[in-house]
């Protein structure tokens, strides 16, 4: 197949840094054409991804992210020039309503939100004349009258990830600097359980400057490290010598991407057990899940005694990008 994908227009694929939806659509491009399909991306125009890209984007402007005045002119660019493809990809929000789109080429949407009732009604209209997939089903399950096509778990590609031995000793938290990421909630956890905690958290926008200066770092002390924002290898070093991922999540995720980047490198994960988490994580054996400090505590305690190849072998067999790209292509072969 000739499928076209579209990614927003914020950040670049791979991305730098923080950027779970553009490195899932980079393991995909990536992996479909490493599986013989022909793949036109569309995306900001700081992007790496080894495929066909069209040109004439804009750079990728993460302070814009969200704005529709940066999305729209995106998206009518993207379909514009997809008029060759047998089927598109579209990853944005306004990309599926626009009424311009190359006639005859049917779309598929993946759903990169959570369900909130406001984007439910918009995801019930894109249901009318797009497939929707959700990205794990408790999210399919928020919006029970939202048509769903199918639910496709995000995978990595675990050859990109070096496996780790946990030798730090610590445990580490990764995301964004946001109230429902968990921060608050890992530091008490961590300290609870005496065990140190390096934290690596995007931290751009205001609201997260403003969080980080008011809620966060008074509670920093000597046990807690705040590395920024960090790139790939980075990311990658840091979960490989950590003991365990703590991601004490505030919020119904739909998918924590970050979760599998840790079992790819072999570290287990504890959680709280909201959104997709009890999806993704297999309590005793690849993580624990637990609702409360105290018990989340206990369960950073134990986790350097859970097996490091478990964990990495869920991604191998479970959340692979080569998994991942073969139930996209069944889709896209049943929408054909």
């Amino acid at each position: 197949m000739r499928i076209g994908l579209i990614a927003p227009p914020w950040l670049p694929v791979p991305p730098l840094g923080y950027g779970g939806t553009e490195a899932m659509i980079h393991a995909l491009a990536t992996s479909l054409a490493a599986a013989g399909h022909s793949v036109v991306l569309a995306a900001a125009a700081d992007s790496t991804c080894p495929v066909e890209r069209i040109g004439g984007f804009a750079p990728a402007e993460r302070a814009a992210m969200g704005r529709t005045s940066s999305e729209l002119p995106h998206v009518i660019r993207a379909y514009a020039e997809l008029v060759d493809v047998d089927i598109i990809h579209d990853h944005t929000l306004a990309g599926p309503l626009y009424r311009h789109r190359p006639p005859g080429i049917p779309v598929v949407s993946t759903i990169h939100s959570d369900m909130r009732p406001e984007l439910c009604r918009v995801y019930e209209a894109f249901s009318r004349d797009v497939s929707l997939v959700a990205i794990s089903q408790h999210q399919a399950n928020s919006a029970p009258d939202v048509r769903i096509r199918r639910v496709i778990h995000h995978g990595i590609d675990p050859a990109t990830v070096p496996s780790g031995a946990g030798a730090g000793g610590y445990a580490c938290f990764l995301g964004r600097m946001a109230p429902c990421k968990g921060i608050a909630e890992a530091i008490a956890v961590a300290r609870r359980a005496g065990i140190q905690l390096k934290i690596a958290a995007k931290m751009s926008d205001p609201a997260e400057v403003d969080y980080f200066r008011s809620v966060v770092a008074p509670l920093l002390g000597p046990d807690e490290e705040f590395l920024g924002e960090l790139d790939a290898a980075g990311k990658f070093a840091l979960l490989g010598n950590a003991v365990a991922l703590l991601n004490p999540v505030q919020w119904d995720e739909p998918f924590g991407m970050v979760m599998i980047e840790a079992l790819a490198a072999g570290t287990p994960v504890v959680a709280t057990p909201r959104g997709s988490a009890p999806e993704i994580i297999e309590h005793g054996v690849t993580g624990f899940l637990a609702a409360s400090t105290d018990a989340l505590a206990s369960c950073l305690q134990r986790a350097s005694g859970l097996d490091r190849h478990d964990c990495r072998s869920a991604v191998e067999t479970r959340f692979s990008a080569e998994a991942m790209t073969r139930k996209y292509v069944e889709l896209f072969e049943d929408v054909l």
